[in-house]
């Protein structure tokens, strides 16, 4: 082969290598910041920014609101937000903090990094109430308090009592269990990431699937509208609505790893979306006006 052929070959293949190159890093920039597209009637918009790893949100009376940024090694923290905007640490040194609840005049939180406490925050004071291995969801009420372990294959769901201390072990063997919710009709809920799958508690112990064919679901909230399922997908996750009647909706889609949505206290609904570090506001479809006689 000729000098000339030879060289020819090579330009050919550098062109070809640098197309690639260059249509994939299109490509997953496309994914990166392709804006957010919410169902029709729905807005959506943007409400704080540069809020790193945000995962789990939790509104206060004074209309504030308290974000998780799960970073880890000790780099995490609990953000309080104002309503104004200003921003103040409540905690900091965590490892992934995650889960949030209301419970006991002030709220648990829960931490992903390993063994670590889930512990209560009341008035500035943190006081740890038991341990757990990658601890991600939580649901409080009553006397309990239900946590769950974000593990492969050995996760577990525990229930914790305020008035002895004890901690049950309710369930165990379960594979990337994230997200807990209590729904109408009174079914603890929780999700197994890898298995794409929202589970119901039951009292026989086969904990039935109630949803299936999901994209790696992690947090739940139930409320008058259905059960709301986020995916924590890098790219192209979605926001989605389980209607009371069991249909399905996309509410928003091109997501970057949504976390924890919480309801606003006016008919909407906060959303955190760790992959870029920021919280929207959610805002449904307005109602028709009644008619007048």
């Amino acid at each position: 082969m000729s000098i000339f052929l030879r060289t020819r070959s090579t330009r050919i293949v550098l062109t070809a290598t640098t197309g690639l190159v260059v249509a994939t890093l299109g490509f997953f920039a496309w994914q990166s910041f392709y804006p957010v597209q919410a169902a029709s009637g729905w807005q959506v918009e943007v409400v704080h920014r540069n809020v790193d790893k945000a995962a789990s949100l939790l509104p206060q009376a004074d209309g504030s609101l308290l974000v998780s940024q799960e970073l880890d090694d000790g780099r995490g923290s609990i953000l309080k937000i104002a309503a104004d905007g200003e921003r103040e640490v409540l905690v900091d040194k965590l490892s992934k903090p995650d889960g949030m609840v209301a419970a006991r005049g002030g709220w648990v939180f829960s931490q992903e990094g390993g063994l670590a406490p889930v512990s209560l925050a009341v008035d500035g004071h943190v006081t740890p109430l038991f341990e757990g291995i990658a601890v991600q969801g939580l649901w409080n009420e009553g006397n309990h308090l239900f946590a769950i372990e974000d593990r492969k294959g050995d996760g577990r769901l525990l229930r914790y009592d305020w008035r002895s201390g004890q901690v049950d072990v309710l369930r165990a063997g379960l594979t990337e269990a994230e997200g807990l919710t209590r729904c109408g009709g009174g079914r603890l809920l929780y999700t197994e990431k890898a298995e794409g799958q929202v589970r119901a508690l039951s009292k026989d112990g086969k904990d039935p699937v109630v949803i299936d064919g999901l994209n790696n679901p992690t947090f739940l909230f139930c409320d008058q509208r259905g059960l709301w399922i986020s995916e924590d997908n890098t790219h192209r996750a979605r926001l989605l609505r389980i209607k009371p009647d069991g249909t399905r909706q996309t509410v928003l889609s091109f997501l970057k790893a949504p976390q924890s949505i919480v309801a606003d206290g006016s008919g909407g609904y906060w959303l955190a979306e760790g992959g870029r570090d920021r919280v929207l506001h959610l805002t449904p479809p307005a109602q028709p006006a009644a008619a007048s006689n």
